[in-house]
């Protein structure tokens, strides 16, 4: 059963619980952005990493110490290492530290958690596995971010684990902004390959048919085009490991979806005539919109509005209604900044935010979600401002 910490999230870099020094094991975009997050709130990070160069990369960073033999014992070690490899590092540094507690972050947790359980004995007391639900397409250190965990759900699997090393990785995932979320493994398994998996592999799904599109039709591409391929680009490498690593229920979804294809296939496949062939006429054209047709277009959209609707809101609250206030924005230097600083002059909050851009266009759309109180005195403020406002 999940449970969420009642505790609210720290300042990230202020005052923090835990105590270095803490060991980080892997330096690409998530141990490199723990790293820093710890190293700015002032705990003594260690680093490791297999691969010289990414090592070399998050200390030059300020991301904390390269690990030396002479280095202090951990208190805490942090692995963050590809899925498929982190079972044996993690029994690795229980082996060599055996004062330490030790957590994964990596994002399947049945086989990690099942391996290490199987070979540590009495050190699995001191093993949590763990999952911050945050990331980006891009990897590697060049593209860690201190504050990357920040309002983000941080996965606490401790069964088996000592309360005190449970609270261990708990307090680590609040101090750098996170909320820990208790879940048994194959729960997490199973939510992961649906909100985040499966996704990505539809994405990739999507971008792969545009890899012999016809520049005159990917000039055509818009603001949805981008936002349902926009993890398309994230490490080909990486995900292979995590999908093989949690292929059951990886399967099970894409079966589903695969049911769903089929069935809006068979629901659109009369409309499919080629106005081209002989004998077609507008009447004929009415006649092979067999019945069904639209019904099968319309179910699976309804069922996709409402499976977005309930995904959760800002800061993780209940969804919520926003209006949309759309401008015209130069693609000039400053000129989004200055927007900002009139919606700000408005006395308005943006809630959510996205830009659109047009191919060959000199200007763009910024799309600023706000309270539907606030959208109409916000558009007279644009326009008092001297700002282009796109109403629908």
């Amino acid at each position: 059963m999940t449970t969420v910490s009642t505790n609210p999230p720290t300042n990230p870099h202020g005052t923090v619980a835990t105590q270095g020094p803490v060991l980080v094991v892997g330096t690409g975009l998530l141990g490199t952005s723990l790293a820093l997050a710890l190293a700015a709130s002032g705990v003594q990070v260690q680093l490791s990493d297999t691969s010289p160069t990414s090592l070399a990369l998050a200390r030059d960073m300020g991301a904390g110490h390269v690990r030396e033999d002479t280095s202090p014992q951990p208190r805490l070690v942090v692995v963050a290492t590809p899925p498929d490899v982190a079972a044996g590092v993690v029994l690795a540094h229980l082996e060599a530290f055996p004062d330490a507690v030790v957590t994964d972050v990596a994002s399947v947790k049945q086989r990690v958690v099942a391996e290490v359980h199987a070979h540590a004995g009495e050190a699995s007391r001191r093993y949590v596995g763990s999952h911050p639900m945050a990331g980006r397409e891009r990897s590697g250190a060049g593209a860690a971010d201190s504050d990357l965990f920040v309002g983000r759900p941080w996965v606490i699997v401790a069964d088996g684990a000592s309360a005190e090393a449970e609270l261990m990785v708990r307090n680590l995932a609040v101090d750098v902004g996170a909320t820990p979320l208790r879940m048994a493994a194959a729960e997490h398994d199973a939510a992961v390959a649906a909100v985040s998996h499966v996704p990505q592999l539809v994405s990739s799904l999507l971008a792969a048919r545009l890899e012999e599109l016809p520049e005159s039709a990917l000039a055509l591409a818009g603001q949805g085009l981008r936002d349902t391929t926009r993890i398309a680009a994230s490490d080909p490498r990486l995900w292979s490991a995590i999908l093989v690593g949690n292929a059951g229920p990886v399967l099970g979804l894409l079966q589903a979806v695969r049911q769903d294809l089929d069935s809006l296939i068979a629901g659109i496949a009369p409309a499919a005539v080629d106005p081209d062939s002989p004998g077609y006429t507008a009447a004929g054209r009415a006649e092979a919109i067999a019945p069904g047709a639209v019904g099968a277009i319309t179910d699976v959209m309804g069922r996709g509005n409402t499976g977005q609707a309930r995904i959760p809101g800002k800061h993780g609250g209940a969804p919520r209604r926003y209006a949309e206030v759309q401008v015209l924005v130069p693609d000039t230097a400053g000129s989004l900044g200055r927007l900002f600083s009139d919606v700000g002059g408005a006395g308005v909050n943006i809630e959510d935010f996205a830009m659109e851009h047009s191919a060959g266009q000199s200007a763009g759309i910024a799309m600023l979600s706000v309270s539907p109180a606030a959208a109409q005195p916000l558009e007279e403020a644009l326009d008092a401002g001297g700002w282009r406002v796109v109403r629908l």
